[in-house]
């Protein structure tokens, strides 16, 4: 009885509707309209959307129907057809068959119809009259902006020049339920934009730029590394142990093998196993998980291309980083000298900066050696900025605060920042004239890495030592410290060839050459706060 009393309670809370219509299929429609009611998002606009969809589905016409094959484009409609004058267009015969697109504007002058279509690759106007379409002209009239149809027809050119598709046949793919934003205003909220990417992508312009741009710096970074013998491989997303990057990882648990394992953080430790069975060039093009902070850099769940060069070191990486990243601004900007932000950003090989990473500390941060070796001087200089200083703190990590505070924001350009402090760096070779600091360098251009590459560890004795420094700091309370992991050890007794491996940002880069601000631009469906 409790039930049945909660059942109806919740049957007779739900708001009421009413629409002006009486069709039959007006009841098909009120679990979403009810739904819109609770949500407090339901207005006039969406009532007269579904009292017209019940028209059409009155008139026989189904509302989603899965019948239309697309046969052409809008790029390829221009392609074919914007060279011609309005004479030539005149003469021709040749029609236009199966386009489809979505309706972005429409303007009614009783006769005639004037809509633009949209698709994937561009926009087209289209003109409709009614005496040649006739029970079609009769649906168009019936159909809002957000609609998909399928056209038929040929293309003349209007007055003002604007090439254009004049229907003969019009077709109803989908019905769109709810409007659009403004033409004029659009999505102005950016975490709306970034929630409602779906409708982001149809509205704006620059959005959909930006993922078009993306999708060509991935292909044309994994041809490059094909052009230059690397192979493509897949390594694990679970990990049984956290490693490959100092961060804190995403743990899940795994059911059937009650198992803890880790959201990988880098793929550095399997790729380099590879290079342990015999692949001597081999990149990933993934996703890596740390469970930190959001902001305009950093995103939890992050693309990375990571790729390993056996018999190579890191200043031929350096190299070929020049050349990629100018080869990839050519292809996607059509320019190697970029802007970023209003800032002039040169990407040609040779022009970019290299120096040591106490040296920047020096002539980039202000900082004096006879300051920087203070530890007393460091640790307070850190705490008075606001920095996080746990107690016995090795200087080389407060090195490592103090590049962050004063030096990176600094580095506009492309530059190549290396030989890093051996207690950062448990992962790297030691320089083999002062084993203090190590074969490393991170990439730096406006002011964010992007990038980090050293000449890979391959002693298996130097790497175990590396590992139990590292588990002590995590026992002193470093959650972020590497932990043992002696199938790696295992792999590097076997004997891992000398090698330089790099990890390279994907969504750095794409904020890069498309011009972002922030990384949430450049990923289609970035990390939000449960919306409220």
């Amino acid at each position: 009885m409790e039930e049945n009393r909660e059942n109806q309670k919740g049957k007779a809370s739900k708001p009421k509707v009413k629409l002006a219509t009486k069709s039959s299929h007006a009841a098909y429609f009120m679990p979403m309209l009810e739904s819109f009611a609770e949500h407090d998002v339901l207005n006039e606009v969406i009532k007269s959307r579904v009292v017209k969809s019940c028209d059409i589905l009155d008139s026989g016409v189904p509302l989603f129907p899965n019948d239309f094959r697309q046969k052409t484009s809008v790029a390829e409609v221009f392609s074919r057809f914007d060279s011609l004058s309005p004479e030539e267009l005149e003469g021709q015969q040749e029609s236009v068959e199966g386009l489809a697109g979505r309706i972005v504007s429409l303007r009614s002058f009783g006769k005639v119809i004037f809509f633009h279509i949209q698709d994937q690759t561009g926009r087209l106007q289209c003109y409709a009259q009614r005496d040649s379409l006739g029970e079609m002209f009769k649906l168009l009239k019936k159909l809002d902006v957000g609609d998909i149809v399928g056209l038929s027809g040929t293309m003349f050119r209007t007055k003002t020049g604007e090439l254009t598709l004049s229907c003969s046949s019009l077709k109803l793919i989908t019905r769109s339920m709810r409007p659009l934003p403004e033409k004029y205003h659009g999505l102005k909220d950016m975490e709306t934009r970034y929630r409602q990417r779906y409708v982001d992508l149809i509205v704006n312009p620059r959005a959909r730029e930006i993922f078009q741009k993306r999708s060509l710096i991935v292909s044309e970074f994994r041809r490059f590394m094909e052009e230059k013998g690397f192979m493509e491989v897949e390594t694990p997303m679970m990990h049984p142990i956290a490693g490959g990057a100092a961060a804190k990882p995403f743990i899940t648990h795994h059911n059937a093998l009650d198992m803890d394992l880790y959201m990988r953080i880098a793929p550095e430790l399997y790729l380099k196993r590879l290079l342990v069975g015999g692949f001597e060039r081999v990149f990933e093009i993934n996703r890596c998980f740390r469970n930190e902070g959001l902001d305009t850099k950093h995103n939890p769940e992050f693309t990375t291309c990571e790729f390993y060069w056996a018999y190579h070191n890191f200043y031929d990486l350096m190299d070929l980083t020049e050349e990629l990243f100018e080869r990839l601004a050519l292809k996607v900007c059509g320019t190697a000298v970029i802007t970023y932000q209003g800032q002039e950003i040169d990407l040609r090989r040779g022009h970019w900066t290299r120096i040591t990473y106490y040296d920047a500390l020096e002539k980039i941060g202000g900082h004096k050696p006879e300051f920087y070796n203070d530890y007393a001087k460091v640790r307070s200089y850190l705490l008075e900025r606001g920095e996080k200083v746990q107690e016995g703190e090795s200087l080389a990590k407060m090195h490592s605060q103090l590049f962050d505070l004063d030096v990176e924001e600094k580095l506009i350009k492309p530059t190549f920042v290396y030989e890093y402090p051996i207690e950062i760096s448990p992962l790297s070779r030691r320089n083999n004239e002062t084993p203090e600091i190590v074969d490393r360098y991170e990439l730096f251009i406006t002011g964010r890495e992007m990038g980090n590459a050293f000449s890979e560890l391959n002693d298996p004795i130097d790497q175990r030592g590396r590992f139990e420094e590292q588990m002590a700091e995590r026992a002193a309370g470093d959650d972020e410290a590497h932990c043992m992991d002696e199938d790696f050890l295992r792999a590097l007794e076997y004997g891992m060839p000398p090698a330089a491996g790099q990890g390279i940002g994907i969504d750095r880069l794409a904020m890069l050459l498309t011009d972002s601000a922030s990384i949430r631009e450049v990923i289609l469906f970035p990390l939000l706060r449960p919306e409220v």
